[in-house]
């Protein structure tokens, strides 16, 4: 909760009423075929009751509800409590303190713990955390797994080419360390807070607030006790809003705020699409004798075709216990509107290569989450009147070595170190009443953060070639090892992920085979591992511009592929109980929070929301 001592009666029971709220119906629920039954009807119920789409203004149950906010004042907001954010806050405490000044950073992230949300490989190049914390290790980082060993394959469907990784590629990770990012997470959370910093989690920032000349005031956090119709409760409450004189985005992959901030100040005007990919991963318990700690193994082609950008990872932790964690990622440029990556991660794990050191083993873990891949082309401008946007939610991920923590890290750093001479000086110098500061984009650019991505800029862009996979490979042999990015040219990639989609009739329906129960799962059992748990009665976040959409176009035309691109069951078409039509059904209990569906949807019609605070994923160290 917010501290105690900042607030007045009126905002202590707002804040009760928010807890009160955010932990009714706490047992998570999973949409199965049993509430199928019971949802359909003979009339297509209104699927979007969201005030973003429904206005409460010409709502009559909103009439008369009391919509003042209480709000409070700080010197830095920090919106997501991931690498970027928490480095950010770290470093601007850090700041304060060597300089002996008074500085209030708070941070509110949408999970229910810090670290809850997050999901990543994860091979961490250590850069910015020794730079951050020299002493890391004293400090007790959670870096237990040095890397020992780097394999890179191509796989076929029934054998595996090695391929060399020759000093310099991208691939290679001698001197990094294999992490269950979530804890890492954790970690910088505890760091943050013995500096001062003040952290809210379960709070999730739904709205970006603007002062009357345009610049950025702050944020707010949603509202809570909203029936799931889009009526008041009776335990309604409106969300906090926190005020800032320079307010910091770091929520991660595709945003919803920064989707808001992109059109407000056209931040996307100079810049290439942002192309994405989806990440899969699990946490699996093995059998010792097969555990080889600090293995690093990498690989891409089969079961994805050539044309198909994607990959896989399997990563032998030493954590104390025999874990490995593995995933798939498909980039979101595919074109076969039946393809599952779920299924294909599936699929994956029979491979002659990878089945053996899973079978005897226990899976405990699943998530998945959208990733960047755009690259230094895809980067937007990164900094407004009273705002900044930091880590992964411009996308600083360097694709090729498949990190961007370190990179994310960083951004949060210079960020701090760009804003905080601004904040302490006497006289503040801006023309806006939010600050300003277009420093921090001049010292990134003079940072190894851009460098770094600078020179892998055209790899990911190479796969779009008659020959895909296998020509992508022979430019990065080329010019990357031999040029190191240094080309005088830089390539673009297809355009937005949602256009590549083609029509169904134009495809060819993709078989996969049946889980077997012991390698491969379901998806319903697969979701109830990420422990998600939204409660049901509130309005869907998966919002649709308009409920006509899915069946008149999405379904005609491409075979509905949300109910294959979600890799958590979210999206399913249902027949109507007269027989005579399909409807769409949202089941948004099951969100994983990944933001595939709202980059992918050919029609851009599905706008992602953040639900009611702590709801989501409970991840333990994904």
């Amino acid at each position: 909760m917010f501290p105690a001592s900042r607030y007045s009666t009126k905002a202590h029971k707002c804040i009760r009423a928010l807890k009160t709220v955010q932990t009714e119906h706490a047992a998570p629920q999973l949409y199965t075929t049993l509430h199928r039954r019971k949802c359909s009807s003979v009339s297509t119920p209104r699927i979007t009751t969201h005030y973003t789409i429904h206005s409460r203004d010409k709502d009559s149950r909103w009439e008369g509800i009391e919509m003042e906010r209480f709000a409070d004042e700080a010197d830095v907001v920090i919106v997501g409590g991931g690498p970027a954010g928490l480095s950010a806050a770290i470093r601007l405490k850090q700041l304060a303190n060597e300089h002996e000044k008074e500085l209030r950073v708070c941070l509110v992230e949408k999970a229910s713990q810090i670290g809850a949300h997050t999901l990543s490989g994860a091979c961490v190049e250590p850069t910015a955390l020794s730079e951050l914390f020299p002493d890391w290790k004293e400090r007790g980082a959670p870096m237990n797994t040095p890397v020992t060993e780097d394999v890179f394959s191509i796989l076929t469907e029934k054998h595996r080419i090695p391929v060399p990784i020759l000093p310099g590629l991208p691939m290679r990770n001698h001197g990094n360390y294999i992490v269950r990012l979530g804890n890492f997470v954790r970690w910088l959370g505890e760091q943050a807070e013995e500096l001062g910093v003040e952290l809210y989690p379960g709070y999730a920032a739904a709205e970006v607030l603007f002062h009357e000349d345009g610049s950025v005031k702050g944020i707010a956090t949603n509202d809570v006790g909203i029936a799931k119709d889009g009526s008041p409760k009776d335990v309604f409450e409106r969300g906090m809003e926190l005020h800032a004189k320079v307010t910091l985005f770091g929520e991660g992959c595709h945003g919803h705020l920064a989707k808001q901030l992109y059109k407000q100040f056209n931040l996307r005007e100079n810049c290439e699409p942002q192309t994405y990919a989806i990440g899969l991963k699990e946490v699996w318990v093995i059998d010792e004798k097969k555990w080889r700690p600090g293995r690093v193994e990498h690989s891409v082609g089969w079961p994805l075709n050539r044309n198909t950008y994607g990959g896989s990872f399997l990563y032998h932790l030493n954590e104390g216990e025999p874990l490995v964690a593995l995933g798939f990622v498909v980039g979101l440029d595919y074109t076969n509107p039946y393809l599952s990556p779920f299924r294909e991660f599936q699929r994956w794990k029979h491979h002659p290569s990878i089945a053996p050191t899973l079978e005897g083993g226990s899976r405990i873990a699943y998530g998945a989450r959208a990733l960047n891949e755009g690259g230094i082309q895809s980067i937007p401008k990164l900094t407004f009147p009273g705002g900044l946007l930091i880590g992964c939610s411009p996308g600083f991920m360097n694709v090729p070595k498949i990190k961007g923590t370190h990179t994310a890290m960083k951004s949060g750093m210079l960020a701090a170190e760009a804003i905080f001479p601004k904040l302490t000086a006497e006289g503040l110098d801006s023309e806006t009443t939010g600050l300003h500061v277009p420093e921090y984009t001049e010292a990134l650019k003079n940072s190894w953060v851009w460098k770094e991505l600078h020179s892998v800029r055209n790899i990911r862009p190479s796969f779009h070639n008659y020959f895909g996979l296998y020509g992508g490979m022979i430019y990065t042999g080329v010019f990357y090892w031999i040029f190191r990015g240094k080309e005088p040219w830089t390539l673009k990639h297809a355009g937005l992920d949602a256009n590549q989609l083609k029509p169904a009739k134009e495809c060819t329906p993709i078989e996969y085979p049946k889980p077997d129960g012991k390698i491969s799962f379901d998806l319903l059992s697969s979701v109830a591992l990420s422990g998600t748990n939204q409660r049901g009665d509130q309005p869907p976040h998966l919002t649709l511009k308009n409920d006509s959409v899915p069946v008149e176009r999405n379904l005609a035309i491409y075979d509905g592929p949300e109910q294959r691109f979600c890799p958590a069951g979210v999206y399913e078409y249902v027949p109507l109980e007269t027989g005579d039509g399909m409807r769409l059904q949202i089941n948004a209990q099951n969100c994983v929070h990944c933001k595939t569906c709202d980059i992918k949807d050919p029609s851009q019609n599905i706008n992602w929301v953040v639900p009611e605070g702590g709801g989501g994923p409970a991840y333990n160290g994904m």
